[in-house]
């Protein structure tokens, strides 16, 4: 049973001893445990002498490192953070901030990003983050501009129930759904992962995630900071630096996506000094599957248990994970229930035994308490108290969870969840296109990759390479089909909608 002793962000950052480490980065000095919480605190007097408060959203457009993940903590500490994917076009910038109805933009100061006219545009103040030069690791002052000053109407620290982060996941169907999560879910998760994953004070992570997704700031950053450890944070994925970044950091476990994790295996051969020279605990994978030769691979390279888990944003990440040993852990499967409540369910809402095939079910403290200002999703998602996965699974008789397919037509591009009815709308535009339909095509190392059945209009001629340019300049990379395919007419079900779910297969198309 996972014990939780606090249920606020600024309540978390309690644990850490003062002078002991928190935040760091290769080549950078730590930042300690006394020094994030007081960074915490003069965040928040800041942001309230601006005006925000506890319930103001705070949109975060922040380049990978250490501070990215120290405005996110602190920050929660009195506001709502919705960190952005830098790598987003000014339309999708544009969307975003509106959606949430931010109330200011945070940048990196000199960083140039279309989101800062995005939020010109709008009317939204931009403040620039300063990191402190000479100071350690992820300490910074927050410059408001000229004349931003105000009193909130909810100051001070943010409670249990106060929203901490929101993020978008994206719906096939629908538009992005945004995800609310409050202080006692996301402290909850971290817990979990803490439990789990059996983290200590003298417990050290290399975070290689980006930091606006799920993974990296629960797992990565909270998940550390919650057991009085620290975390180091990369500028960001890179498998030739990877390893001078292990030697230097010396790290317990790190956690990554398959496909970073496959990218390192190919060059541990070279760095086998490097690897029995470490400390390395346990190596964790999560946000997609793992292919078990991986899974088998990594262990024989790293000397140390892989443990693949299950998370998703709604859950606040973590749902289930394969236990460290002396538990068993299988390769393909999830493992145990990891926090939440974790059941199968069928399709009239009934909870099936151990072998029962159905839809994965979650209930629990970690789980977000509904999607925001979206009846209807909500309606779907939830039955009975138990949130739908949109996974199909089984729990054996021992309650390992091995997923068997997803439901939801979302497209898994390598941890990164893609919407084909967003790149549907763009590709729409083209004026060659008649009619477009996006899917997931099976691919070896990314699971899934972005393809478009692509049917022109008469007369009209487009080629692979333009539609991708053009798809280019209004999506952020990992959206963009790699695969194009030209036909006269989508295949239609017998209602007249166009067939998604098989397309693939229905093409012809293998990995």
């Amino acid at each position: 049973m996972t014990h939780y002793p606090a249920d606020t962000v600024s309540a978390l950052l309690l644990r850490g001893a003062g002078g002991a480490p928190a935040l760091g980065a290769p080549d950078r000095p730590w930042l300690t445990h006394g020094g994030l919480r007081a960074l915490a605190r003069q965040t928040v007097g800041d942001l309230n002498a601006m005006g925000i408060g506890r319930g103001d959203r705070v949109a975060l457009v922040l380049p990978n490192g250490p501070e990215a993940a120290a405005a996110f903590v602190t920050i929660a500490c009195g506001a709502v953070t919705a960190p952005l994917n830098p790598a987003y076009k000014a339309e999708e910038f544009a969307f975003y901030l509106s959606d949430l109805n931010a109330s200011v933009l945070v940048v990196q100061a000199g960083a140039e990003t279309p989101a800062r006219a995005a939020a010109a545009a709008k009317g939204i103040p931009v403040v620039e983050l300063l990191p402190e030069a000479d100071g350690p690791a992820g300490a910074f002052v927050l410059q408001p501009p000229p004349g931003m000053v105000g009193v909130p109407a909810r100051p001070g620290e943010a409670t249990a129930e106060d929203v901490a982060l929101v993020l978008h996941t994206s719906g096939t169907t629908s538009r992005p759904k945004i995800v609310p999560l409050r202080h006692i879910n996301v402290t909850a998760s971290a817990y979990n992962i803490g439990a789990i994953l059996k983290l200590k004070a003298d417990d050290v992570c290399l975070n290689i995630m980006p930091l606006f997704h799920i993974h990296g700031l629960i797992a990565g950053v909270l998940s550390s900071l919650a057991a009085g450890g620290s975390v180091s944070c990369s500028p960001g994925f890179n498998a030739f630096r990877f390893f001078a970044w292990f030697n230097e950091v010396r790290p317990t476990w790190y956690t990554a996506v398959p496909t970073m994790h496959q990218t390192i295996l190919e060059l541990a051969p070279r760095n086998t000094a490097a690897i029995e020279a470490g400390r390395l605990r346990f190596i964790r994978s999560s946000s997609s599957s793992l292919p078990g030769p991986v899974m088998i691979a990594m262990e024989e390279a790293f000397g140390v248990p892989l443990v693949e888990s299950y998370g998703m944003t709604e859950a606040a990440h973590q749902m289930a994970s394969n236990p460290l040993p002396p538990r068993p852990r299988f390769p393909g499967c999830v493992g145990v229930a990891a926090g939440p409540e974790v059941a199968i369910m069928d399709e009239s809402g009934a909870l099936l035994p151990p072998g029962g095939l159905g839809e994965v079910v979650i209930r629990g403290r970690n789980v977000t308490a509904g999607y925001e200002n979206n009846p209807a999703a909500n309606a779907a998602a939830f039955t009975d108290g138990w949130f739908r996965t949109g996974d199909q699974g089984v729990i054996d008789a021992d309650g390992y969870l091995r997923l068997t397919g997803r439901l939801k037509e979302l497209i898994n591009r390598g941890g990164e969840k893609v919407s084909p009815l967003e790149v549907d709308e763009i590709l729409s535009e083209h004026p060659a296109v008649a009619q477009c339909l996006t899917f997931g095509l099976p691919h070896p190392k990314l699971g899934e990759e972005v393809a478009a059945a692509i049917v022109l209009r008469g007369g009209f001629s487009a080629k692979e390479t333009e539609l991708r340019a053009f798809a280019g300049e209004r999506l952020a990379p990992f959206k963009v089909p790699r695969k194009f395919v030209f036909v006269k007419e989508i295949p239609k079900g017998a209602t007249g909608k166009l067939q998604r779910i098989g397309l693939a297969e229905k093409l012809g198309l293998k990995a």
